[in-house]
Parts: C-alpha cells; structure tokens; sequence
C-alpha cells in the first residue's frame, strides 16, 4: 500500500467566470504549479474543494481529469465523503476506478453520529473499495470529535485507514490518538504545523498551498527535520494570513480568499459556488484584504530565500 508524508495541498476546485462550469485549462496551470513548486502530494473534494457544491458527473470528471494531468508524478487523494454511508461507498469506489492513490473521509455530517455508527460507515467503505484511508477530525463542520479511542479502533480494525487530519485543534489529540492505534496511525496536522510536528504529526493538509505553495511545502520540510527556529519563521508570518481573512469573516471564509491570492500570484481559478461568500460580492472589502496579504506573500519568498540560502552554505 502507497505512503504518504509530506505537505499535501488540500485545494480548491476552479470554476468558471459564473461558476456553472469547473475551468479544466485554469486547474491543469493551477497543478503545473504546484508541481514545480514541489508539492509532494494533492488532496482534492475537500472542504476547501467545496466538495458539496459538484455534481456526481462533475466530481467524476474532476477526479479523471486531475489523475490524467498528475501521471502518477505525486499522489492525488480524493474527499469521498457522504452523509449517507452507500453514496460514500459510491465514491470511494468510482474514486480507486479513475486511479486515485487514496481518500480523504470524513464522518457523516449533520446527523451527529454514534461511534459505532461512525465505525460502520468506514466499515462499509472499507469494504467498497481498497485505497488507503485519511480519516478527516473537523468536528466544526462533521458536527462530532472523533475520540482517539475511535480512531485508534479504526486503525486496528482496518488495514486501510492509517492516515487522520486531525483538525479539532486539541494538539494534545495527536499523541493520544498514537497511543490508542498502538503507534498504527500517521497523524497529519490540519492546523499548527511547528506544535503539531513536536506532538508526533507526520504529514500536513494544507489550504495554504492554494496560495503559497513553496513557503507551506518548505516550512512542514524544515518540520520534519526539526529545524524549529525556520518552522516557527514561516508559521509566523502565515499567521498573519489568518489574521486578515478572520477578522470580521464568517467561518470557512478562506475559501474565497484562497482563490482570490492564488490569482494574485498569477493562477486565476475563479470565485466559489453558493452558499459560500463569493470574493466578488466583498467588494472594497475583499480587495483590500488581498492587497495587504500580497506583500506577505513576497515576503515568505524572502523568508524561504533566505534560509534556504544559509542551508546551502553551511553544506
């Protein structure tokens, strides 16, 4: 079975102008970029995919499209979520047939599940099909927190699930869910990088390489080598992104902004699908948020420039 470590990039879905249309010439620029940036791995239909917004036919495309354009140089993961078990089913499995390496799930939402009824429905796509399985902890969207008890008996119960995003924000849950899957499963961070890494974390899922992929592919690299110092001198400065896209904005509002940076650095992808706010609709608003994160962007090149530089010459 593949292994996955690394920055993967959980991106966006390009639409066209009106966004009745996903814009397959913007993506195929967007994914060039992101593969000489050096991102070593994408996860698409995620949450920053507006995975709820595409049609059956459109994620069907999307997935075959990616695949293609990808050629096996990085893997591509696949959000096959459902709050109903059968179509998860559906799409983990049309997901491995369009040749995805892996999926991304996340536990049905809206319902609030039992665990054991969380259990049967990774039972039941465990049974549909034979990628690997990134569990996905967002208990702000799913509406539950999968305990580390939970995931640990996913992890020894199937041989599929070895990977879990992690984004319930308790970084303290990233060495209890070790413990509990008898050190079976690789935690990825889904905020908190430099924390997340000293907790055990072994790959990152990562909405910031919509926008500066090079910087948030470096600063989990400099992780892994516990270079702290050069951790903590990128995170810093992508805090400050938060800062500006939070303030005053509803939650899940980095959506817009995302595709609104990434055509600032020169890879327009359009706006988002309703009922998320559109960039467009921000007006001033919005312009003015992007005109104060471009400079930060600059900035983390610089940053990313400079240590790199002194990593050379110490060689």
């Amino acid at each position: 079975m593949k292994t996955f470590s690394g920055s993967y990039t959980v991106t966006i879905t390009p639409f066209t102008e009106d966004g009745s249309e996903i814009d397959y010439a913007a993506w195929r620029r967007f994914l060039d970029w992101q593969l000489a940036c050096g991102v070593p791995g994408i996860i698409i239909l995620g949450t920053t995919g507006e995975f709820l917004t595409l049609t059956d036919d459109e994620r069907g495309a999307f997935i075959d499209a990616t695949v293609k354009h990808i050629g096996g140089r990085i893997p591509v993961l696949v959000g096959s979520m459902n709050a109903y078990t059968p179509n998860a089913v559906r799409y983990s499995r049309q997901a491995q047939d369009l040749g995805a390496d892996g999926l991304m799930i996340i536990p049905p939402y809206y319902y609030t599940p039992t665990e054991d009824e969380i259990f049967n429905y990774y039972k039941a796509i465990c049974e549909g099909c034979d990628l690997p399985i990134m569990l996905y902890n967002n208990p702000f969207t799913s509406n539950v927190d999968m305990s580390a008890k939970l995931v640990g008996r996913l992890t020894k119960s199937f041989e599929q699930i070895r990977y879990i995003k992690e984004a319930s924000q308790r970084i303290e849950r990233i060495h209890a869910i070790i413990v509990e899957s008898d050190g079976l499963m690789n935690v990825w961070a889904g905020q908190q990088v430099l924390e997340s890494y000293k907790m055990g974390a072994k790959g990152y899922v990562n909405p910031y390489g919509n926008y500066i992929p090079r910087a948030s592919v470096k600063f989990v690299e400099y992780a892994e080598q516990g270079r702290w110092d050069d951790v903590w001198a990128i995170q810093s400065l992508i805090q400050k992104f938060d800062a500006i896209i939070t303030k005053g904005h509803p939650l899940y509002g980095h959506q817009c902004y995302s595709k609104a940076l990434a055509a600032a650095a020169g890879y327009p992808v359009g706006d988002v699908r309703a009922p998320i706010t559109t960039f467009a609709s921000l007006g001033a608003e919005g312009r003015e948020r992007v005109a104060a994160m471009v400079p930060l962007m600059a900035e983390l090149d610089r940053v990313v420039d400079q240590i790199e530089g002194r990593a050379k010459a110490a060689e």
